[in-house]
């Protein structure tokens, strides 16, 4: 007799940030249905088609299901079973044999962006091992927007589009393609319908932009530029919040003389964009009281991305939409364990000063490394030598910039341990490698950590194939086998257990709830002013001689210069279909998006004698690779959008999978970074195309 369909609440997850409640449809331990939860906190029943066919990544024939061993050279894609007692044995030893010739801090930990307790599971093993070097994707993705926030206003500003707005201001940030941190598309769409004002700030023509009110075309690369010259417009013209600029900020004369040389008609020339349009798009963010900027991590993928993200927080302060509702907010957690109780810091007291970034001087409150840092200290021991590794949630080979680079670094370790579901390029370098259960198959929690101020519950849906282990679980097991035991569970679930204790919960309540929000607290500066130095929103930093900071935001020209040798402009956008370079092997994923597309203007094509559907190749300094073109008007004469995380799960083993073909991190350098958070340009970069 056949099983009735049994329907479980979840949150998405590993599709992006995820986020959206939903109803998973169980029969037999198999998923049959996946669909939007009406009831859910931040999507009320939307889901996009990525998270419906989400569970078809634990059908496929081709996922990893036991521990693997390598045999022949690294990177040649021959492989031994293993049981799990010698997986973590092997890799237990790989690590101590490293820490033994060189120090704890030899050994670097990885993971891409967060996922669920995972990630912080992963620091704890780090910290409790003794390395302060966490890899990850910060420099590009998150941080610098956060970090950037706590140096100028104490907290990371999160636009609130739970409550009405007068206006959305949408700066580098795609929210119908990529739900980010919790920021799902469908809240965007609720204030549209609700005639909420929109403008976006994008160099192509979204579905967004379509919907915009007003759309600034920014020339890529000159954001900075545009952010301050927004800024002009609201200082010159008196435009600002006086009272809150009064009493809560510190250095308003300072920055308004230094915003003179930005006036719209200068930022025009530098960014495209009509002098009258930045003039009304100031106007009209100034206006609208409150308004809320939903920033997107494309800023983050510049060397300026710290002047950036300084411009646009002073413009949320100056306008007094910091800490109110409907404009950016302060999140507050609930009541749930501390980070830093949870990953033990206390047993790291020295981290700041022994992470390898500390050598080159990055900002203060940045906590992981950036891969470039990471992989100087692989392949030239600066500051020291590193010589293993051990990753989850990942794919550096396809996703760090400058992949050469990677696998320079990774052919060169003495180590390396991989966890995954499929495997990748980067699993492929891997001595060891493990097969992990994936969210529908394991308990876990969502959200903690990123600063929205919420924790979302994602309990387990079906069981996992006998030896696929949540993440973890792995962790756990080799954190008794590298370190005392006693630091660790006898069960990993107790992570989840000791998570939400605070809140009087145990995990099958906190489950039965969905999730815990912490309380909204708006206006908290009048009585306790901002967590910085002056205890003001800090237009002009204050610490900036102490930490070698620049006092005020600046646009320094071009993040990669100009070259008339590569006289267009490359950027990439995230594909709604897959998470960066995961999922390329999901056939429904697939069939959507069958081929890395670059986007090129019809004006462009035709002068390059290009159609569409035809094989490119695009080019620039640092490297080339093949595209498939699509002609489209969506992108200006002078850029093309490229297709990123492109690799072939179909492709030669022995060659990691052919992730040089198509890989957008072919075209990408580490050769200039930028001081506050190791970051590489990886868009904005000259470039030029041509038929194959």
């Amino acid at each position: 007799m056949t099983e009735e369909i049994r329907w479980v609440k979840t949150h998405c997850a590993r599709m992006d940030h995820g986020g959206c409640g939903l109803l998973v449809g169980v029969r037999d331990n198999q998923i049959v249905q996946v669909k939007g939860d009406p009831e859910g906190y931040l999507n009320h029943g939307y889901t996009c088609y990525k998270g419906r066919v989400s569970a078809d990544r634990l059908t496929h024939p081709d996922r990893l299901k036991h521990p693997l061993k390598r045999v022949g050279e690294r990177g040649e894609g021959k492989w031994q079973r293993i049981s799990w007692d010698e997986a973590l044995d092997e890799t237990a030893s790989g690590l101590l044999k490293i820490k033994e010739k060189y120090g704890a801090r030899a050994v670097g930990f990885g993971v891409g962006m967060p996922k669920g307790l995972e990630h912080f599971v992963l620091i704890r093993l780090a910290n409790i091992f003794g390395s302060p070097n966490v890899i990850a994707s910060q420099d590009v993705c998150h941080a610098a927007r956060e970090v950037t926030g706590i140096h100028t206003c104490g907290f990371y500003p999160v636009a609130d589009l739970h409550n009405p707005t007068g206006l959305i201001l949408s700066f580098g940030s795609n929210l119908l393609s990529s739900n980010e941190e919790g920021q799902i598309g469908s809240m965007v769409l609720e204030q549209i319908k609700k005639k909420v004002p929109l403008i976006v700030v994008d160099p192509r023509r979204t579905e967004l932009a379509e919907r915009a009110e007003v759309w600034l075309q920014v020339k890529p690369g000159a954001e900075t530029a545009l952010a301050l010259g927004l800024l002009n417009v609201v200082i010159e013209e008196a435009l600002y919040d006086k009272e809150f600029v009064e009493k809560y900020t510190h250095g308003l004369e300072e920055l308004a003389q230094h915003i003179k040389q930005y006036s719209p008609e200068a930022v025009s020339e530098l960014t495209w964009v009509p002098a009258d349009l930045i003039r009304k798009a100031a106007r009209m963010y100034a206006a609208a009281k409150p308004a809320a900027l939903q920033w997107g991590n494309a800023i983050e993928h510049s060397v300026n991305v710290f002047d950036s993200a300084r411009a646009l927080v002073c413009l949320m302060a100056i306008t007094g939409n910091l800490e109110v509702a409907g404009g950016n907010v302060n999140a507050h957690d609930p009541k749930i364990m501390g980070l830093g109780e949870f990953v033990r810091a206390d047993l790291i007291p020295t981290k700041a000063k022994e992470m390898i970034s500390a050598h080159h001087g990055v900002i203060p409150r940045l906590m992981t490394i950036a891969p470039a840092y990471f992989r100087k200290a692989v392949l030239e021991g600066v500051p020291y030598p590193v010589r293993g590794y051990y990753g989850m949630c990942c794919n550096p080979l396809v996703t760090w910039a400058d992949s050469r680079t990677t696998y320079e670094a990774f052919k060169s370790l003495d180590f390396i341990a991989v966890a995954d579901l499929f495997m990748t390029p980067t699993a492929a370098m891997a001595d060891i490698v493990f097969p992990v259960a994936h969210q529908y198959e394991m308990n876990d929690i969502g959200h903690y950590g990123i600063g929205h101020g919420m924790v979302l519950a994602r309990p387990k849906v079906v069981e996992p194939p006998e030896e696929c282990w949540p993440d973890m679980k792995i962790m756990n097991e080799l954190g008794k086998r590298v370190s005392p035991p006693e630091l660790w569970k006898e069960d990993h679930e107790e992570f989840l257990e000791d998570l939400v204790r605070p809140a009087g919960l145990t995990y099958q309540e906190f489950v039965a709830k969905g999730y815990l929000k912490g309380p909204d607290r708006f206006k908290s500066y009048m009585e306790k002013g901002f967590r910085t130095p002056t205890g003001k929103v800090e237009l002009r930093l204050s610490t900036a001689e102490k930490f070698k900071l620049k006092p005020l935001p600046e646009y320094t020209g071009m993040p990669d210069g100009e070259d008339p040798d590569y006289p267009l402009l490359l950027i990439s956008a995230k594909s709604r279909y897959f998470l960066l370079s995961s999922y390329r092997w999901v056939e429904k994923l697939r069939q959507k998006r069958p081929h890395p597309f670059v986007d090129i203007n019809p004006e462009t094509a035709a002068a390059h004698g290009i159609s569409d559907g035809d094989s490119v190749i695009v080019e620039t300094k640092y490297g080339q690779i093949e595209q498939v073109a699509r002609v489209t008007d969506t992108v200006h004469p002078k850029v093309i959008n490229v297709a990123l995380g492109w690799w072939f799960p179909e492709g030669d083993a022995s060659e990691q999978y052919e992730w040089r073909k198509s890989n957008f991190n072919m075209l990408t350098s580490i050769g200039t970074l930028g001081k506050e958070f190791g970051t590489p340009n990886i868009k904005n970069l000259p470039c030029r195309i041509r038929k194959k």
